[in-house]
């Protein structure tokens, strides 16, 4: 026995070796490819990683040259530290967090010298009591502060390195005779190394903040419209549905509406870095918090979009022959819709107003269209046609009763079809026999979760109701369409966007993933 079992372990440890090496042997590909990938997405990456290299190697001077050695000591290691925390990304970034620092640590050491000269003039005893009273105050008083939700969005790391500094130099000073040299020598290692971040962030290759958030703007509008195309299309082709997540995840409509709905906290760090950016070009004075407040609308029209898409996961869908009879209809509604979305687009990223026709009247008849073809089928949406109602529900009833069998004798089975209310008593009769004979616990299993669909598809308006949820989250999509506009035109009358011209127009190509349509958007009217 032992003679296997040691067999036996033998053969797992070789079969993980082997799968270790060839791990081992695929990683160095697999690195480079995220490698290639991470600069491809954004090639400002690359430059931003050079650029702190380079920082690095300027503040290492201090310590490998000697007269800069010798002038500052020890203490040129807080530039290397000032460079490594400061410098970040994007313009704003650093600007904020560069000032932040440099404001606490003269704060912290001015008043760490004021209290240190007071406890100077009172006895050894009493000095320490003072300096301990004052490290209480000033830290329980600082800590306090950074809940002020102004103070925590704009200076919280500011208080953050007050604090600490603050700290350092007022006990410190207690044992040490030369702080005042020492916390010197520190400030100037400290703003050098601001320096060198903000010559780097604003001088060479600068990335600035205000342009990135105007950017993604642009971007979360041609996500939702392309979105928005997709899902309809996949609706009424019928595409397969998708059932796991890494198939969701490159689903061009999950795709389109993520960084919607994921964009807030970026769009508030982007704001609030935007507005610690200096004036470096006539487009940067822009009102940032009304891109917060444009992106907090688009999330609200995101959550349409994911509830449309939603109707393509569910379970009981209107059949195709059903919704044939409206596509063209909604067609053209989504058509309209992603072309205003399109345009909102376009006006942001050129800094322009948007076309005075961005709702034309092809909107208004596309949905008059719609809601006429809605009202010409009457018998499908009031349930008097009956065939319908009891073919889904013999349906389900057959579904169940082949699962049933399935599990019970491991076979397949023809399913039957029933009319009325056979299959729901059908159903009852089962579970009333399963109850004096008390079946497995797995096959009780098996029944349970068709009960729901068995109720629902007997309903005799079931099978228009998916497709009255989907009409009704399209139309709402329009509704939402008005509230969109509003923010971007106040965001051009605010930021002094320019006026639209005739020659304005662009051609713009959606390429979804079952779509490829060609928009022209708002033909010129003539002279205004």
């Amino acid at each position: 026995m032992e003679l296997v079992m040691t067999m036996v372990a033998k053969e797992s440890l070789k079969k993980n070796m082997k799968v270790f090496s060839e791990k081992l042997k695929r990683f160095p590909g697999l690195f480079w490819q995220t490698v290639w990938r991470v600069g491809r997405d954004d090639p400002r990456r690359v430059v931003h990683a050079l650029k702190v290299g380079l920082s690095l190697t300027l503040v290492s001077l201090l310590y490998l040259l000697e007269p800069l050695f010798k002038g500052i000591g020890q203490n040129a290691i807080w530039a290397v530290m000032t460079v490594v925390v400061v410098l970040e990304f994007t313009a704003g970034a650093t600007l904020c967090k560069g000032l932040n620092r440099g404001l606490g640590t003269l704060v912290a050491g001015s008043l760490a010298f004021f209290i240190g000269y007071i406890a100077e003039k009172t006895g050894h005893v009493f000095r320490a009591v003072f300096i301990g009273t004052a490290v209480f105050v000033i830290g329980t008083a600082t800590t306090y502060m950074r809940f002020f939700p102004y103070i925590k969005r704009n200076y919280d790391y500011g208080v953050v390195i007050f604090l600490l500094t603050f700290n350092l130099i007022t006990v410190s000073s207690y044992r040490v005779s030369n702080v005042l040299k020492i916390a010197h020598e520190r400030f100037y290692t400290i703003a050098i190394g601001c320096g060198i971040c903000l010559v780097m962030t604003l001088f060479i290759f600068p990335i600035w903040s205000g342009e990135d958030l105007h950017n993604s703007t642009v971007i979360k509008l041609e996500g939702l419209a392309k979105s928005i195309e997709a899902c309809v299309s996949a609706y009424f082709n019928d595409v397969e549905k998708e059932t796991t997540q890494d198939k969701s995840s490159e689903d061009p409509i999950y795709k389109g509406y993520k960084a919607v709905l994921d964009s807030k906290s970026q769009d508030e760090t982007l704001a609030l870095h935007a507005s610690w950016e200096p004036r470096h070009s006539r487009h940067c004075r822009y009102p940032w918090q009304q891109y917060v407040k444009l992106g907090a609308v688009l999330r609200h029209f995101g959550y349409t979009v994911v509830a449309l898409h939603g109707c393509l996961q569910s379970e009981i869908q209107t059949p195709q022959h059903c919704r044939i009879l409206f596509k063209d209809p909604c067609i053209r509604v989504t058509n309209e819709v992603s072309k205003a979305l399109m345009e909102l687009a376009n006006s942001i990223r050129n800094r322009r107003h948007c076309s005075p026709e961005i709702l034309s009247d092809n909107l208004h008849e596309a949905l008059q269209d719609l809601n006429n073809a809605i009202k010409s089928q009457p018998r499908l949406f009031l349930g008097s046609n009956k065939n319908q109602a009891t073919n889904m529900l013999a349906l389900a009833a057959a579904h169940a009763n082949s699962s049933q069998k399935h599990e019970k004798y491991n076979g397949v089975s023809l399913p039957s079809f029933k009319t009325d209310n056979s299959a729901l008593l059908e159903w009852k009769s089962k579970r009333m026999i399963n109850e004096h004979s008390k079946p497995e616990v797995a096959e009780r299993k098996v029944l349970r979760p068709q009960l729901s669909k068995i109720a629902i598809t007997s309903l005799e308006f079931s099978e228009a109701l998916p497709f009255a949820a989907f009409a009704s989250l399209l139309v709402e999509t329009v509704a939402r369409l008005d509230n969109i506009i509003e923010e971007v035109e106040e965001l051009g009358r605010i930021a002094c966007f320019k006026e639209f011209k005739p020659g304005d127009e662009v051609i713009v190509n959606i390429k979804t993933q079952n779509l490829d349509v060609t928009l022209n958007h708002f033909p010129s009217q003539g002279t205004e």
